[in-house]
């Protein structure tokens, strides 16, 4: 399986929803929605029911099945407005848009920077 590598550098791969998506059993998939639910809440203080949680393909898919936080994504507005595959190959990065993303996974900096040292940008 290709890893799939989000504009800002998240691996959809890893990600709650993306991994509740393929899930095949409909009370497993239930239960893990209900989980990303309530992660939701205690760490941005959103109030999601399962229900709330779409299927998600990943922000460069294409198939339409995007998360709402994902499709309200400043960051991935900004990368297709710019038509940039990933934040990686921007000029301007590392702007400020990433810096919360960053925080919350340090690991989304590192492959970015791999991916500017690869095309040496």
């Amino acid at each position: 399986m290709n890893t799939q590598i989000s504009y800002c550098g998240l691996i959809c791969d890893g990600c709650p929803i993306f991994l509740a998506t393929r899930e095949k059993d409909s009370k497993t998939r239930e239960s893990m929605r209900k989980s990303i639910a309530n992660l939701c809440y205690e760490n941005y203080g959103l109030r999601l029911q399962a229900s709330d949680i779409s299927d998600c393909d990943g922000c460069k898919a294409g198939t339409g099945r995007l998360f709402a936080g994902c499709g309200n994504c400043e960051i991935r507005d900004c990368a297709i407005g710019k038509g940039y595959v990933t934040c990686g190959l921007c000029p301007e990065f590392a702007c400020d848009k990433l810096d919360r993303i960053f925080h919350e996974d340090p690991n989304a900096k590192i492959i970015l920077k791999k991916i500017r040292q690869v095309h040496q940008v």
